[in-house]
């Protein structure tokens, strides 16, 4: 398995990318922002993403945002191939574009929303910490990716202060010494998470 930096000669990868998103999507039942071959085209040709693949077949991928003028940087679009779950890929690709992320951006502040439990954990163990979304981004184009979330409407009705997402957010400026010490446990967040689907899911009934 090699996990390296995407470049123009991984595009032809994209559609599958794209496809296998797609899919993730409807099989979790949660939302996942979806993106267009193009989109992630762009991210390939500008150096900013990472792909993992086992000879010549696709295994994961995930890739770089930046926003508010390269204030915040977000590692988004993480996913892993069916065929290839299970085997801690995910964790080895966060790591890689949390890795390049710091090389090509190392004053900003990285930060994610997510529903994934194992995404929020692995979060957790690079150093992120969970916040509320007025510590993220302001900048609207990044809110804009969400509109095709299935959990958009939760994220409009509260006026962008909360959403089934969980932010997370590591800031260089306040790295810790001891990463095992901020690491904060699965059953917090899967307590988090069981809050949020009760209180905002129960209004759609």
């Amino acid at each position: 398995m090699q996990i390296v930096v995407a470049t123009i000669s991984h595009t032809p990868y994209a559609q599958i990318i794209c496809d296998t998103i797609a899919e993730s999507s409807k099989v979790r039942g949660t939302g996942i922002a979806r993106r267009t071959p193009e989109y992630v085209i762009s991210k390939m040709e500008a150096g900013n993403a990472v792909i993992a693949l086992e000879g010549d077949v696709f295994a994961g991928f995930c890739y770089i945002e930046a926003w508010g003028h390269e204030k915040f940087i977000a590692n988004s679009g993480l996913i892993v191939h069916p065929d290839f779950r299970g085997q801690g890929l995910a964790k080895k690709i966060k790591g890689e574009i949390f890795m390049l992320s710091r090389k090509r951006y190392p004053d900003a502040k990285i930060f994610g929303i997510t529903t994934g439990l194992a995404v929020m954990k692995i979060n957790s163990d690079l150093g992120y910490k969970p916040v509320t979304f007025s510590e993220l981004t302001t900048d609207e184009s990044f809110w804009k990716g969400c509109q095709t979330c299935k959990n958009f409407d939760v994220l409009t009705r509260t006026e962008q202060k909360m959403c089934l997402c969980t932010g997370m957010l590591y800031d260089p400026s306040k790295e810790s010494k001891s990463t095992e010490k901020n690491t904060v446990k699965a059953p917090v967040f899967n307590r988090l998470k069981q809050i949020k689907e009760k209180l905002f899911l129960k209004k759609n009934k």
